[in-house]
C-alpha cells in the first residue's frame, strides 16, 4: 500500500531533499500535497514538483486522502502542528529536533501509542551507506576497547533573520547542531547515557545558545564529548577511539546525494581509508519510515525519541544552574 503524504510548510529541506525523494520513490509513496498559509508559496511549490498544494495546514491535516504528514517548521512549532496531526490520525515524520523538550516530546508520544501511529525523527545521517563500515568495525573489535567518542558540528554565523536565531520558535545551536552529535553517540553506545557536563553559550540579545560542549557517559563507561556552534569554522565528524585503534569520519553528519566520504581507520600497523559509500541517505530514511507503518513497527521509535529528548532536557537543566 503506497503512503498518502502531506507536507506542512515550505521549509528549505522539503524542497531541497525531502521531496525530491518523496517523488524518486514513486512505487511507495503518492498524492503528495504540500501546504503554506501563503498561497504565493504554495503554488510556487507546487509547480515545480507538480505536486498539489492548500493553502492552511489545518485544512491538509483535515483531508481524508492523507496518511501521513511530514513536519518541517521550525522546532517551536512542532508540538502544535504534530498534536493536530496525530488527533487527525495521521502518522508522523518530524524534522529535528522533535520539540523544545521532554514534556512536550511526552505528550506526544503519549497520543501517538494511544492512536497507534508511528512518529518518527528525521535524523537522516544514521541512513547513510558510510555508517555501515563503521558499525562492521565496531561489531569486529577492531578499535579494541572503546575509550572515547568525539564529535563535532559546527559553522559560520546564519544570517541575522534565520529562525535558528529565534528563540520563540526553538532556536539554538543545542537544538540544531548539538542534537546530531547527541544522537550520533546514542547510536553508537546506546540509550540512558549520564549527562556528565554540560555547557551554553548564549547570544544575550536573542535568548538563543550559539555554541557549547556537553559529555555523556553511556552505562559501560564510554565518555562522549560533543562540541557545537552558530560561531564555527565549520566541521561536521567524529572519532572514536579505542585501546587498538583510531577511527576518523570527516563528514559524518551532511553528506549530499551520493556523495562519497572518506572515513580513516589507523591501527598498531597500518592506517587505512574507506569512501566507497555513494549513497541516498534521504530515500533511505523514507524508505524506511514506509517500512515501519507497514509492518506497524512503532515502539523502538517512540524510545529514540524518548531518549533523545530526556539527554536534550538534561542538558538544558544543567546548563543553565
Amino acid at each position: 500500500m503506497k503512503l498518502r503524504i502531506g507536507i506542512l510548510g515550505t521549509a528549505s529541506i522539503a524542497e531541497r531533499l525531502v521531496i525530491p525523494s518523496i517523488i524518486e520513490l514513486k512505487e511507495y509513496y503518492s498524492n503528495i500535497i504540500i501546504a503554506s498559509r501563503n498561497e504565493e508559496k504554495a503554488v510556487a511549490f507546487a509547480n515545480k514538483f507538480n505536486i498539489d498544494y492548500i493553502v492552511g495546514y489545518e485544512n491538509l491535516i483535515e483531508r481524508e486522502d492523507i496518511d501521513v504528514i511530514y513536519l518541517p517548521l521550525p522546532i517551536g512549532l512542532h508540538f502544535e502542528w504534530a498534536m493536530k496531526s496525530l488527533e487527525a490520525k495521521k502518522h508522523l515524520l518530524v524534522e529535528k529536533s522533535f520539540t523544545i523538550n521532554n514534556e512536550q516530546t511526552n505528550i506526544i508520544i503519549e497520543k501517538a501509542r494511544s492512536n497507534n501511529l508511528l512518529v518518527m525523527e528525521n535524523f537522516m545521517f544514521k541512513y547513510h551507506k558510510q555508517h555501515e563500515k563503521v558499525w562492521e568495525i565496531l561489531n569486529n573489535k577492531i578499535l579494541g576497547d572503546i575509550k572515547l567518542f568525539r564529535s563535532q558540528f559546527g559553522f559560520p554565523p546564519l544570517t541575522k533573520n534565520d529562525i535558528r536565531y529565534n528563540y520563540e520558535l526553538g532556536g539554538g545551536s543545542l537544538l540544531d547542531a548539538g542534537a546530531y552529535t547527541i544522537m550520533a553517540s546514542r547510536w553508537f553506545f546506546g540509550n540512558n547515557q549520564k549527562v556528565i557536563s554540560s555547557n551554553l553559550i548564549y547570544d544575550h540579545s536573542n535568548k538563543v545558545d550559539i555554541g557549547g560542549a556537553v559529555t555523556l557517559l553511556s552505562k559501560n563507561g564510554i565518555v562522549s564529548q560533543n562540541t557545537f556552534g552558530f560561531d564555527n569554522f565549520y566541521k561536521c565528524n567524529y572519532e572514536i577511539w579505542g585501546s587498538k585503534g583510531y577511527l576518523y569520519n570527516k563528514k559524518a553528519f551532511t553528506p549530499k546525494k551520493n556523495e562519497n566520504i572518506e572515513i580513516i581507520l589507523e591501527t598498531q600497523n597500518e592506517i587505512q581509508s574507506f569512501s566507497d559509500n555513494e549513497d541516498n541517505h534521504f530515500k533511505n530514511i523514507l524508505y524506511k519510515f514506509y517500512i515501519l507503518i507497514n509492518q506497524r513497527i512503532f515502539d523502538s521509535e517512540y524510545l529514540d525519541i524518548l531518549d533523545q529528548s530526556n539527554t536534550i532536557s538534561e542538558v538544558f537543566r544543567m546548563s543553565n544552574k
